[in-house]
């Protein structure tokens, strides 16, 4: 097995497409840690710091918040999660997931009727949608 690779933050950033700002944000609420430091003292990060970052950056690309995160991670207790902790985080999402279809889909028809209403009128009277939306400002 090869040497482990070492990675300033910058580095680090790089080989996981993701800015050093969010990096640095990650160690302060304690989801990245460096594991070294070099004789300049520059933090430096390693291979299982890239295979953490990853993980962060997949597991927050369906959904679920840093607190899961961090929670998936073991960072609470140093224990990784159950399978049935994961299952309940996954409920939760899945939960969240469908309110914010509900929610789209209520806009989704408001925007259809609001469409019709547009295809209805005249181009040049004044817009029906636009007299809705300032009557309900108003109330």
């Amino acid at each position: 097995m090869g040497k482990d690779s070492r990675y300033t933050i910058s580095q680090l950033a790089k080989a996981a497409k993701a800015p050093t700002s969010t990096l640095r944000y990650y160690e302060r609420i304690g989801l990245l840690e460096p594991e070294d430091r070099s004789q300049a003292n520059y933090r430096l990060y390693g291979d299982e710091s890239l295979r953490r970052l990853r993980f962060i950056r997949a597991a927050q690309g369906i959904g679920f918040t840093l607190d899961h995160v961090s929670t998936l991670l073991g960072n609470r207790d140093g224990k990784a999660p159950t399978c049935h902790e994961v299952q309940t985080l996954i409920e939760e999402r899945l939960a969240e997931i469908e309110t914010r279809l509900k929610d789209l889909r209520h806009v989704k028809r408001v925007l259809n009727s609001s469409l019709k209403k547009c295809l209805e009128s005249e181009p040049n009277e004044n817009c029906q949608v636009i007299e809705t939306l300032r009557s309900r400002s108003l109330g």
